[in-house]
Parts: structure tokens; C-alpha cells; sequence
């Protein structure tokens, strides 16, 4: 929670960024605050729309807040991203995260 609390210090101060909003993103996710996770990586990606990890992140946390339309939607665009800069593993991961998600039914 320390963690948390400085991030959100952090941006309180006005040092917003991209990598600020992941981590803040990562650790309300990691708290289990899905929605405020959610709006945080949105906002990563809104300032940085390259951002694989972001929007890979921001597909677990559209997930853990039962949005299986929005995950898959953040996952490809992730995929799509990740495949334009190399980042290969990042690509191989969202996929994998579509597929198992497209198994357990149609989107909601």
C-alpha cells in the first residue's frame, strides 16, 4: 500500500507520465481495484498509444472488472502495438489472452 500511496503522491504533484500511470495501473490492479486500474492504463495509453505493456495491462484489469469486450479490444490492440515495435513476447502473451478468453463464450 506505501507503493500506492507514493505513486498517487506522485501524480498529485503533477508528474504525470505514461510509466506513472502503468505503475498506478499495476498497483491498483494488484490491490484489487479493477476500475481504478482500468482508468489509470487507459490513461497510459491515451499519452503513449505504443505502449505494449499498457495495454496488455489494461486487458487484465478490463478482465478482473468483467469486461470481456473491452480486454479483448485493449488485447488486440495491444497485439497490433507490440507486433509494429518487435516486442514479440508481449504479442505472443495478449494472443494467448484472446484465445483463452474467446474459449469461455462470446464477448459480453
Amino acid at each position: 500500500m506505501a507503493a500506492l500511496e507514493a505513486l498517487e503522491r506522485m501524480l498529485a504533484a503533477g508528474k504525470d507520465s505514461p510509466m506513472l500511470r502503468f505503475s498506478l495501473g499495476s498497483e491498483h490492479l494488484r490491490a484489487g481495484d479493477a476500475a481504478a486500474a482500468s482508468a489509470h492504463l487507459e490513461h497510459a495509453v491515451a499519452q503513449d498509444p505504443d505502449y505494449s505493456a499498457a495495454w496488455k495491462a489494461l486487458g487484465k484489469a478490463r478482465e478482473a472488472a468483467g469486461d470481456r469486450t473491452g480486454a479483448m479490444a485493449a488485447w488486440e490492440q495491444g497485439v497490433t502495438v507490440a507486433t509494429a515495435r518487435g516486442d514479440q513476447q508481449a504479442a505472443r502473451e495478449m494472443g494467448v489472452f484472446l484465445k483463452r478468453l474467446s474459449r469461455t463464450g462470446p464477448p459480453d
